[in-house]
């Protein structure tokens, strides 16, 4: 068996550590070659997340909301492991995998305004690591709690190094009150060890709430002492890029105005996932893409709803 150094061990020692990212957080060569204003990537790599607004045109957005409703119908009458359900109910949490599935959120996968700024920011072509659909309906919505996605992604999907983003894109309008997404600034460069062993299939508990894998309070209590905490409202089309070492989480909506967003996480193709670097089988390809690599094609243009529902 080939050692393999892990650069960020969790879920092994006694007590929680902090520990310093040994990773750039901004990979680019060349900095000015930024697809967006180099200062708005200076931002990204200070803050570990950036706020864009205006990159999808209202008909665009609405598109997307459509295949959010036309996914939510189907999964409504069916069952599998890539449907979640919320805590204590049947409610639809999320519906993970949405790029395989949806030819609408396919083309967002593969949409030069994401992919290029990715690519930048990461120093590399990129593939899908992970696609989602998050509903948090109205008065239902859970909370999911502060984490690092890195990880999880390093301990149970075997991801080396921090060389991946998420991007978010809001198909409903995220309010300060109906759960959006909070970020803390600066968090991306601290690595926040955490404690307790993986169970076995945790993915089944974890997706619905996750209990290992998160920071301990006074982890959390220094990096929100550090950096603050950012919340990313705005109408429905708002994207946020943050860096998948960004301590996020987003809490309950028990208002009556639901709050739904697409995730699309990139990951450098340097960077595939190989063992998970814990104990446990890795978990299923839903989560964690571990057999199609092939880099994305930027494709230009408007997003347009498919030729068989036009």
């Amino acid at each position: 068996m080939t050692h393999r150094k892990d650069y960020y061990p969790s879920r092994q020692a006694p007590g929680p550590q902090m520990l310093e990212r040994v990773d750039p957080v901004v990979h680019a060569a060349e900095p000015a070659a930024a697809p967006v204003d180099p200062a708005l990537v200076e931002r990204y790599d200070r803050e570990g997340f950036l706020m864009l607004d205006g990159l999808f045109e209202p008909g665009e957005v609405e598109v997307m909301r459509e295949e959010l409703e036309r996914l939510r119908a189907e999964a409504d009458a069916a069952q599998g492991d890539e449907l979640i359900r919320e805590p204590g109910s049947e409610v639809l949490r999320s519906i993970f995998r949405v790029h395989r599935v949806s030819p609408v959120f396919a083309r967002l996968a593969s949409d030069a305004r994401l992919v290029r700024l990715a690519e930048h920011i990461l120093g590399d072509r990129v593939y899908v690591h992970q696609s989602r659909l998050n509903y948090k309906p109205g008065f239902f919505g859970k909370e999911f709690y502060w984490h690092s996605d890195f990880e999880t992604w390093h301990v149970e999907d075997g991801m080396p190094r921090m060389r991946a983003l998420s991007v978010s894109i809001s198909l409903l309008e995220n309010t300060p009150w109906n759960g959006p997404l909070m970020l803390v600034p600066g968090s991306q460069r601290r690595y926040v060890a955490c404690v307790g062993e993986t169970p076995e299939d945790h993915f089944r508990q974890s997706l619905r709430k996750q209990e290992y894998g998160v920071p301990d309070p006074a982890s959390l209590a220094r990096l929100v002492d550090e950096g603050g905490i950012t919340t990313a409202t705005g109408p429905a089309g708002s994207t946020v890029f943050f860096d998948c070492n960004t301590m996020h989480g987003s809490n309950g909506n028990i208002t009556p105005a639901p709050r739904s967003n697409v995730f699309i996480v990139y990951n450098a193709v340097s960077n595939r996932v190989g063992a998970p670097y814990g104990p446990r089988e890795p978990r299923p390809d839903f989560l964690a893409e571990r057999a199609d690599f092939t880099p994305l094609n930027a494709i230009e243009g408007r997003i347009h709803r498919p030729r068989s529902a036009a």
